[in-house]
């Protein structure tokens, strides 16, 4: 049956591709539909006016009449769809003003006649379609249909093909999910019926690669159904060259050489100052890295005390990283030395390629590098940092905190901003890697590293764009069980598909679709970056929550409201606290204080207060993550609050009681150190905000519910 339907569509798409067109009739979409079960109305195709009367009388009430031409693709802007007609006489003169409109819209068009259709009941309109992503395939939509969806643009995407569950998941995905529902007495829509048109659809694009769009709209969904009123259905002009894909052995196999080496050749190393070739080497060397260090330069013999090579053919043994420092004229022809050696990676630091026009010098590269199986990491890169190993291989200032966070950009100043902001927090990193024009090495072999390296508990990624979205979304599901993946995407205001053939060509614009398959993909999207960082940095102190009660215990009734603002932002849940925990929290609080959630201490309460309903909020089982707001007052200074915070936080740890704790400190100059004191204690705080301790927990729960480890709860 499968194979029945692949054939028949098969041979349509080739009859259709062997008239030169790329735009599919009504009647040729119907068979499609057909093939896959995509639920269509009745229709038949009159080629004159009398087939028309007899179609329309066997349908036994009103129709819908529409042009059918392979050159109209816009029906209704040619003047060639009449709705609601009924009766003979009134088929025939639509018969006659279709014709005559498309005529006049296009007088050489190619007609072949009028689609007359049953006329559906009416129902909610909803758009469903696909189309090809430059970055991620092919990509199935979902939204509200008819005007609305060019009004509100209220679409949600999945990489396709989707099973029946993600199908569904699309309908509660939109901001208008409430109306599928049903409101004000409305009906809601059969939501496995709409559910399987996009099942449907996402399985069509996905057996045949040369569709490029799928537009059904719109589709009438009411309570019995869903079926699409209209079905277009592009080709594909031409498939795009298929990218070199490597196994996830190879990978890692190639990353752990480059992560971890043993021996590294810098290729224009230099003894004069200010040379990048001379700051390559200096980080090197003076970063204390074990492994053995050749600098080559064809006019030195020597360089800071090391023996100098002609050529990096003449290194003696094996050499797991070639580190360029040279222009960019050059490095075709020092690439090919480097394959000859047999070396497997190779960090191309010169500026002068894609990103100033230069393609076919770096398509010279990349052919050179594959035909001799070297890994490419850039060009135009700051180069990178892996700590554990001592290695700083950059021109840039060295950085020698070793941790568990891990640090990728695809731009130089970014990179150094991820530096600055390490060195002024403290973070200890395990890698910041450049990637610049990812003319091979991408985020996506950077995820596999990662994902397995013991020194690496957490990865965050610039990006200003995806080289293969299906590779990085199939690295990072691979990745996100296991750690915490953050992604600051750039571009979020790009104007998208400018000259789309359909509706949903039209809505899939970059920054909708990177933003919906990011969150399939699991990834923590932050909306900038101090926020990807500060998530970076705070994500693998916080401990995973095992339910979704969160109370917040405040000295400020002020802080109170912004704090329970914050979690309604972030997708939180605020506690509803039982009887029997509120009598338990009033116990400490003064009379004009208030429990309930915000739990108020009011600002006048000594240290045993917050220590007290602290504990009581580490303690009760039914509370899964607190939030702190402290104002600074002189019967609590802000070291002291820091203390004793720190101190319960860590008496319940050591009793094996672990749940996130976030705060938010008010107050004079003091609370920053007070705040720096809980962060490396295990609380993440933060001076002068009540947002970001939020937004933190917030990316915890989220990572937490996509790596499937956030518990259950009463």
């Amino acid at each position: 049956m499968a194979e029945d339907r692949l054939l028949r569509v098969r041979g349509l798409l080739d009859s259709v591709r062997a008239t030169g067109r790329t735009a599919l009739t009504a009647p040729e979409g119907k068979v499609i539909a057909d093939a896959y079960g995509i639920a269509v109305p009745g229709e038949e195709l009159a080629t004159d006016v009398e087939e028309a009367v007899a179609f329309a009388a066997r349908f036994g009430g009103p129709v819908v009449m529409k042009i059918v031409s392979p050159d109209i693709l816009h029906k209704t802007d040619a003047g060639g769809v009449v709705v609601g007609v009924e009766g003979a006489a009134d088929v025939r003169a639509a018969f006659h003003t279709i014709i005559d409109n498309a005529r006049a819209y296009d007088a050489n068009a190619r007609i072949d006649g009028v689609q007359v259709q049953e006329l559906l009941p009416k129902g909610q309109e909803v758009i469903v379609g696909a189309v090809t992503d430059p970055t991620f395939g092919k990509v199935v939509a979902f939204g509200l249909g008819g005007v609305l969806v060019e009004v509100l643009k209220d679409v949600t995407f999945r990489l396709a093909p989707v099973e029946a569950d993600e199908a569904l998941s699309m309908l509660d995905s939109i901001r208008s999910a409430e109306i599928l529902r049903g409101v004000r007495g409305q009906a809601g829509v059969d939501r496995w019926a709409v559910a399987e048109q996009i099942r449907r659809v996402s399985e069509l694009v996905a057996d045949f690669p040369e569709i490029a769009e799928v537009d059904l709209n719109p589709v009438i969904a009411t309570a019995e159904g869903a079926v699409a009123a209209d079905i277009r259905v592009i080709l594909a002009e031409s498939q795009p060259p298929a990218r070199r894909k490597y196994s996830r052995d190879e990978i890692l196999t190639s990353m752990r050489r480059l992560m971890q080496p043993n021996s590294v050749a810098v290729i224009g190393a230099s003894n004069e100052q200010g040379k990048i070739g001379n700051s390559v080497m200096r980080n090197l060397v003076d970063g204390g890295f074990a492994g053995d260090i050749h600098p080559v330069n064809p006019k030195a013999d020597d360089i800071l005390g090391r023996k100098a090579y002609k050529s990096v053919t003449d290194v003696p043994g094996e050499v797991d990283v070639a580190v360029f420092a040279i222009p960019a004229k050059f490095v075709a022809s020092a690439l090919e030395e480097v394959g000859r050696k047999k070396i497997p990676n190779a960090v191309l630091i010169p500026s002068g390629f894609a990103e100033t026009g230069e393609h076919e010098l770096q398509a010279e590269i990349v052919e050179i590098a594959e035909r001799h199986g070297v890994r490419l990491l850039g060009p135009n890169i700051y180069g990178y940092y892996s700590t554990w190993q001592d290695l700083c291989a950059t021109f840039c200032t060295p950085y020698d905190v070793k941790g568990g966070v891990a640090l990728t950009s695809q731009s130089g100043g970014i990179g150094m901003a991820i530096l600055g902001f390490a060195r002024t927090t403290k973070t200890g990193v395990s890698a910041i890697v450049g990637l610049g024009n990812k003319s091979d090495l991408d985020e996506d072999d950077l995820l596999t590293w990662f994902g397995e390296d013991p020194h690496t508990d957490c990865i965050a990624m610039h990006l200003e764009d995806l080289k293969d979205g299906r590779a990085f979304v199939e690295a990072a599901r691979a990745t996100v069980p296991k750690k915490p993946v953050v992604v600051l995407k750039a571009g979020r205001t790009a104007a998208g598909a400018k000259a789309a053939g359909s509706h949903t060509g039209a809505l899939a614009g970059d920054d909708a679709v990177y933003d919906d398959i990011l969150r399939q993909a699991g990834v923590i999207r932050a909306p900038g970056l101090n926020e990807m960082l500060e998530y970076a940095r705070a994500l693998p102190v916080l401990p995973a929550p095992q339910g979704d009660n969160v109370v917040i215990i405040t000295g400020a009734g002020g802080s109170g409201v912004l704090l329970s603002d914050a979690v309604t932002d972030n997708g939180l849940s605020l506690m509803e606290i039982p009887p029997d925990l509120d009598e338990a929290f009033r116990k400490f609080i003064p009379p004009f204080g208030a429990a309930g959630n915000p739990v108020d201490i009011t600002g006048g309460e000594p240290p045993s207060t917050y220590e007290a309903t602290i504990r009581l909020g580490m303690e009760d089982p039914r509370i899964h993550a607190l939030v702190l707001g402290y104002w600074h007052t002189i019967v609590t200074p802000p070291m002291v609050f820091a203390e004793l915070t720190a101190r319960v936080v860590a008496e319940f740890r050591e009793r094996g009681i672990e749940k996130p704790v976030v705060a938010s400190l008010a107050g004079d100059v003091e609370v920053e150190e007070a705040c720096q004191y809980l962060f490396e204690r295990g609380v993440v705080a933060y001076p002068y905000t009540t947002e970001k301790p939020v937004a933190v927990l917030g990316a915890k729960y989220r990572w937490a519910r996509e790596a499937g480890v956030l518990g259950g709860g009463t």
